[in-house]
């Protein structure tokens, strides 16, 4: 078996979550954005899970992913089951989490080499 060292610096990381910011590289942001392995999608306008809408989610499904990471805030917060639903009859699968374990996660499906994005909602 061959391994192969990826550097992080070949993808885009999370390195830091507060309860008000994530910082990617060297990078801190406090308005709630998308992130992908490649692409940094600022200003996505849901700061709180009644903020999302069926239009948020249409931002996600254009970006192709096959996971998405949904990051709630400081606690895993769930939207309705129809929310979800969007995601799924698309044959994308879906993880609900607070920042934090989202962040995790996220770096470790990148490092992988998986299409995921997730989705941090922050306070702004």
């Amino acid at each position: 078996m061959q391994l192969v060292r990826e550097l992080p610096d070949q993808y885009l990381s999370v390195r830091r979550v507060e309860a008000d910011s994530v910082t990617v590289g060297d990078r801190a942001i406090t308005e709630s954005f998308l992130l992908m392995r490649d692409r940094l999608v600022e200003h996505w306008p849901v700061a709180a899970i009644a903020e999302l809408v069926p239009e948020a989610i249409a931002t996600i499904v254009t970006l192709a992913p096959d996971v998405v990471i949904l990051g709630t805030g400081e606690r895993q917060s769930f939207p309705a089951p129809k929310l979800m639903a969007e995601f799924l009859t698309r044959g994308i699968g879906i993880e609900v989490m607070d920042n934090r374990a989202a962040a995790r996660t996220y770096n470790v499906l990148v490092s992988e080499g998986r299409n995921v994005v997730v989705a941090f909602m922050l306070p702004g």
